[in-house]
């Protein structure tokens, strides 16, 4: 009987609601959230070319993708995959570090969410960025 009310008690305890995009706090300066933060700023100035040209676009998930490598040749498409292929890893690290400064990975979507907002914000105009439907338009 004593466990039987020890288990409704239990059962009776409000769920703590997960938390919001709106509760993140995407400017957290814990060193594991800089430190990704500044891997992040130095390769943005050899990703702009390609967000530019249009070869490279914000996907729907807030990670970098090959939007179009038609007029690359092979060089500049190894060039273009290998700067994706160190900017995404980056972005992901960005989140789960935020996601550890907020108190835990309970907190992965909310800044995944908030953060992806952020970057969609922050893409510039004339730059493409895909839907969640994966269709690309130029960002106005």
């Amino acid at each position: 009987m004593k466990r039987l009310l020890l288990l409704l008690a239990f059962l009776a305890l409000p769920v703590a609601a997960a938390p919001s995009p709106d509760q993140v706090n995407l400017d957290l300066g814990t060193p594991p959230v800089v430190i990704v933060k500044h891997g992040l700023a130095q390769r943005a100035s050899r990703l702009v070319r390609f967000y530019d040209a249009g070869i490279i676009g914000l996907g729907y998930d807030g990670m970098v993708r090959l939007r179009d490598a038609s007029r690359l040749n092979l060089a500049q498409r190894q060039i273009a995959e290998k700067l994706i292929d160190s900017e995404n890893p980056d972005r992901n690290s960005l989140i789960y570090a935020l996601a550890e400064g907020h108190g835990g990975q309970y907190w992965e979507p909310a800044v995944r969410a908030a953060q992806v907002q952020r970057w969609k914000a922050q893409w510039h105009a004339g730059w493409w960025i895909e839907d969640a439907q994966g269709q690309w338009s130029i960002k106005r």
